[in-house]
């Protein structure tokens, strides 16, 4: 029935598309006099454009960059020699990196192979949450005592101790076990080597060892808080880095009994094994989720006779699918070991997959034989594929058998009684996979994802204050040496640091890469580390991850790359170039600019990472250089209006302490005079930054001359006058008492979009400099869109060259109030050119609407003041489709590969949640009205910012991942002025729009007395299409990887320990498990 309904709902959309506006042109002549238009045009240019320019100074700064034309020299850039000059300094930082972990390493394995394990020793060690802890009575917990701790600017103002580290034992691990005990005890090596390692190298920041027994060393100390509930769910051994370092790549079929004996608590236990098996795999494995009983069934049944790539996004699917394992039937083992390893064969013989390791981990309640057909027909002699059971539930009854099908295919048996034996009984397989690579001694240094782990105290800290940081961590193994226990190739744990993206930005000249330049990097999987077009977070305000937020793929951005060229290249390492046609969005996405980028790429020696350059043409190709004495350059840099911009690196600040509190103006002012050898500076940015600081100069006494005139801007109608230069150089003049500011936030912190930040130049000075030079770019922030006190951006681009090829030097704006602006508007649209001055025709005339929009169509002035900073099609659908039509608008089809789609939520039962067919009914016309009214036009404010990024509202929806397609609308430049007609019903409608001079704002005058509101604006085109990204196509394509270099599936030299794990000869198999155990009943496993 359901499936009907939607059926219908589909066919009534598909009819209501099909319905479109007729358009009539050409033997009706409009009512709308064009000339009369065309002199409210230019009055109303004239007037604003003298405003804009006369308050911003910028016929006086395009001037003074006149002047010394002459003494620049403009160079073409080089994007080869760019992008491989930038991986070289992050190999270089990377290095540094890698070298402080090798030394941890060392210091890790002597200490170890010095110590000898006393299971009576007493040691008290400071224990992460019990520090500065007193009990009742007023005395220090015990493992806790006096802990210094003071804030650190380097750690973001956290309470740390630089001289010492903490240990944090997990929950459900007692913190004196003797094991526990020894391992801290002996680590207690590395705190001298941490101390060391950051005096070395003072851009560290978290240092750590996380030890294959469960307890984490963090460097500096720090303290650590349990939640509400009094636990710490953190375990260092299920972290990406620490699994990532101490096993090789794999592909995993995970086998589940559902079999009737598991119902009840053992199948709970089993779904949260799966759960954790899931959460010990990486981006570098494959896996698949199978359960059995009289036949197999696949949990997610589009991934039949395959593996999938453990990413974040597959894993939560198949988390979601595990609810709907039911216990029922009999469990035929060997028919789930035959799909497990015909499956991993198949899917090896691909090469798509790890092509290292293969494993087989079978959760059960017990097995009535030991299959050792089945093995010998597809793992033996060479047993490449390890098998791990878990035997799930208290009773023991068929234990050997499954211990013997681990110990003759070189895995290892382990029994989960309760919840609570989860997690640690699950992480233990992952010792017997690090042997081969422990024998070996390889001590790989791996490099994760970019991630944000909030499970840390740091991380929650900085949540709280400026939101979650992305970050990737460098680690390394940890071996034991001792002969003894050599050919057991004991892993000891991990150590690791962590290096937020924020520190690969540093390294990068942003003044090199043009205005709409940039810089990214991905990973061997063509994973994003960084791109300023990442977006992590539902909302900037929430603070809230993404789920898939460190799998986004470079295609997802770049997504106009439709053959995955660049991508492709990146992800295989190699040098090169790409170009192609870009259509990036700014302004929270609702405008977008289309630009013809280079792309320059090369990998990051040392690391998994690839690193790309994308310069845009015209003006992004091309820099220039200036040059004047630092003694000018100094004393225009000090003047009290200038900022420079506060992520870009001048001056290496955060190197040596001492630094730290220096701002990069005083750092420049420090590495000018000389006296300061261990301060790293940019010097060419230097040289540039002092040559903009002369060449701006001049506009602070012309601003300051400006608000000493008391005649000038009696009304207050500018507040601001602003300038930004190719250098990050910012000066700002305030031509009202910042209290009587009506945008506070602008150029603040607050508005991340107008400030230069680390990839992106303000959104006023980009918009700019595609504007044809001279001339003016007027928005409104969306932010203030409907708010009485709503301002207007008014800024234009300065050129140095009167050519193509000329770099642009700085862009200046203003901002003035929306009511001032909108004043002036209607002031110009009362004049006419009748001697007698009665005017034919006005704005005030109830039968005409008179409009100002720009050019991505936005309402700028309209006599309804409540579609101020709407969409034009929302005011006047049948026009803007007519402007469609004529081309004097164009449509852009824009994606987003990173959106939040609002979807039905489960029901509070926990089963799946089923539409009743009024509801879908209702649903239906919704969509209907929907799709007519929002298709034709970019409604992308209601469809995008309400229901996809905004946060889950009730209990019917709930928020995942989904890919969208909207439109964006942009002006035909060389289209001056256009008029139509519309047949609405019999009524010819009549419009006229004309271009504002000097400016990307047009009038539009509309004729108001036909009603077209019932024509569908609608000729054709896309939908606003919302596709969940976990569609079973999508879960089988897999993009090109590169595999990591190393690999170590195993070892000759693996020996047997506990009888537990495998033998060291290939053909010899321990001896089968009596055959008695064979015949004994076992509870429903054979009966039910």
């Amino acid at each position: 029935m359901c499936s009907r309904v939607w059926s219908v709902c589909l066919l009534l959309v598909w009819i209501c598309l099909g319905t479109r506006v007729v358009g009539v042109v050409g033997s009706h002549q409009g009512s709308i006099p064009l000339s009369v238009v065309k002199l409210w045009a230019s009055a109303f240019g004239g007037e604003i454009k003298s405003i804009s320019a006369k308050y911003s100074g910028s016929q006086l700064l395009q001037k003074k960059y006149k002047e010394f034309e002459r003494a620049v020299r403009v160079e073409e850039i080089d994007g080869l020699r760019l992008v491989k000059k930038l991986a070289e300094n992050m190999e270089e930082m990377f290095h540094k990196k890698s070298e402080a972990m090798k030394r941890l390493v060392e210091a890790a394995e002597e200490a170890h192979l010095q110590h000898e394990d006393d299971p009576d020793l007493q040691y008290e060690y400071f224990n992460a949450v019990l520090i500065n802890e007193v009990d009742e009575e007023g005395n220090s917990m015990e493992l806790g005592g006096d802990f210094l701790l003071q804030p650190n600017d380097h750690f973001n103002n956290l309470s740390v101790n630089l001289s010492l580290s903490v240990v944090q034992v997990p929950t459900n691990m007692y913190n004196k076990d003797s094991a526990i005990v020894n391992g801290v005890y002996w680590s207690e090596a590395l705190n001298k080597v941490f101390v060391d390692n950051f005096e070395r190298d003072p851009s560290l920041i978290w240092q750590y060892f996380g030890s294959a027994k469960g307890f984490f060393r963090q460097y500096p100390g720090i303290k650590w808080r349990p939640d509400e509930h009094g636990v710490i769910a953190f375990d260092c051994r299920n972290r990406k880095w620490y699994i990532q370092a101490a096993t090789s790549p794999k592909d995993v079929v995970i086998l589940v009994d559902v079999s009737g004996s598991m119902k009840g608590l053992r199948l709970t236990i089993a779904r949260q094994t799966v759960s954790s098996i899931l959460d010990t795999l990486g981006d570098d494995d494959f896996f698949n989720v199978i359960a059995y009983n009289d036949e197999v069934h696949y949990v997610e049944p589009c991934l039949n006779g395959t593996l999938v790539q453990a990413d974040v996004t597959n894993k939560d699917h198949f988390r979601m699918n595990l609810d709907k394992l039911l216990a029922k039937g009999i469990g035929m083992l060997d028919v789930g070991l035959t799909e497990a390893f015909e499956v991993l064969n198949d899917f090896n013989q691909t090469g798509r997959g790890s092509v290292c390791s293969q494993a087989i981990m079978l959760v059960t309640d017990g097995a009535v034989d030991t299959y050792d057909s089945v093995f010998a027909k597809y793992n033996w002699p060479d047993r490449k594929v390890r098998i791990f059971p878990y035997l799930i539930g208290r009773e023991s009854a068929f234990a050997d058998n499954l211990k013997w099908m681990a110990c003759a295919n070189k895995g290892y048996f382990t029994q989960i009684s309760t919840l609570a034996d989860v997690q640690e009984n699950v992480m233990e397989y992952l010792h017997v996979l690090s042997r081969p690579k422990v024998i070996a001694q390889e001590h790989d240094t791996v490099w994760t994802e970019a991630y944000i782990d909030s499970t840390l105290p740091q991380a929650q800290k900085l949540e709280d204050g400026q939101g979650p940081i992305l970050m990737t961590t460098v680690a390394m193994p940890v071996f034991s040496t001792k002969n003894e226990t050599r050919n057991r190739g004991i892993l000891l744990g991990v150590v690791g640091t962590d290096v937020p993206v924020s520190e690969l930005l540093k390294t990068i000249p942003k003044y090199k890469l043009g205005i709409h330049g940039y810089a990214f990097a991905i990973t061997n999987n063509g994973y994003i580390l960084t791109h300023p077009d990442l977006r992590p977070l539902y909302e900037e305000s929430k603070k809230r991850r993404k789920p898939n937020y460190s799998s986004v793929d470079l295609s997802e951005v770049e997504w106009e790359d439709k053959d995955d060229t660049l991508r492709n290249a990146m992800v295989n390492r190699k040098t090169g170039t790409f170009s192609m046609e870009v259509k990036k969005t700014v302004d929270k996405g609702k405008r977008v600019l289309v630009l013809h980028n280079d792309y320059y790429y090369t990998d990051i020696k040392g690391t998994p990472f690839s690193l790309g350059v994308a310069l845009s043409r015209g003006h992004g190709k091309y820099l220039f250089r200036g040059n004047v004495t630092v003694e000018e350059g100094l004393h225009d840099l000090e003047h009290p209006d200038v900022q420079l911009a506060d992520e870009w690196t001048y001056c290496d600040t955060d190197e040596h302490p001492e630094h730290r509190y220096l701002s990069q103006i005083e750092a420049i002012k420090l590495y000018l005079s000389g006296r300061e050898a261990h301060l790293k500076c940019d010097k060419e940015l230097i040289q540039e930054v002092l040559f903009d600081a002369v060449v701006t100069a001049p506009l602070e006494a012309y601003w300051t001359s400006l608000v000493l005139n008391k005649s000038e801007n009696s009304d207050k109608g500018v507040e601001i006058a602003y300038l930004g230069t190719r250098t990050g150089l910012s000066r700002i003049n305030l031509f009202v008492v910042p209290d009587q500011l009506t945008n506070q936030d602008f150029l603040t912190a607050e508005d991340k979009e107008g400030v230069f930040n680390a990839d992106h130049f303000p959104l006023w000075y980009k918009r700019a400099a595609e504007q044809v030079p001279g001339t003016f770019v007027y928005s409104l922030p969306f932010n203030t869109g409907k708010d009485n006190n709503s301002v207007v951006l008014a800024s234009t681009a300065i050129q140095l060259l009167d050519e193509r090829k000329s770099p642009i030097a700085a862009a200046v704006g203003i901002q003035m109030k929306l009511e001032f602006f909108q004043r002036k508007f209607w002031t110009a649209s009362r004049q006419c050119a009748a001697l007698d001055g009665r005017c034919s025709i006005s704005c005030d005339n109830e039968n005409i609407n008179c409009y100002l929009i720009d050019n991505n169509g936005f309402i700028l002035v309209a006599e309804d003041y409540s579609l101020t900073g709407m969409f034009f099609g929302e005011a006047e659908g049948a026009v803007m489709n007519k402007l469609l039509l004529m081309g004097s608008f164009k449509r852009v089809t824009l994606y987003d590969y990173q959106a939040i789609c609002r979807i039905f939520a489960e029901s509070s039962d926990g089963s799946r949640a089923l539409l009743d067919v009024r509801l879908m009914m209702i649903l239906c016309i919704f969509l209907l009205l929907l799709f007519s009214f929002m298709l034709e036009f970019n409604l992308y404010s209601w469809w995008y910012s309400d229901l996809t990024a905004k946060a889950q509202r009730g209990d019917r929806t709930m928020l995942v991942p989904c890919d969208t397609e909207y439109p964006a609308f942009v002006s035909e430049r060389t289209i001056k002025e256009t008029t139509g007609n519309i047949d609405c019903e019999g009524c010819i409608k009549s419009f006229v729009i004309q271009q504002i001079p000097s400016s990307n704002l047009f009038m539009v005058v509309v004729d108001n007395k036909c009603d077209c509101s019932d024509a569908s604006p609608m000729r054709s085109l896309t939908a606003a299409a919302h596709n969940e990204s976990l569609k079973c196509e999508r879960l089988k394509f897999q993009k090109d990887r590169r595999r990591p270099d190393s690999c170590h599936p195993f070892h000759p030299e693996v020996t047997k320990p506990n009888h537990i794990t495998t033998t060291s000869q290939p053909n010899l198999l321990p001896p089968l498990p009596p055959r008695g155990n064979q015949t004994q009943p076992y509870h429903n496993h054979i009966t039910t």
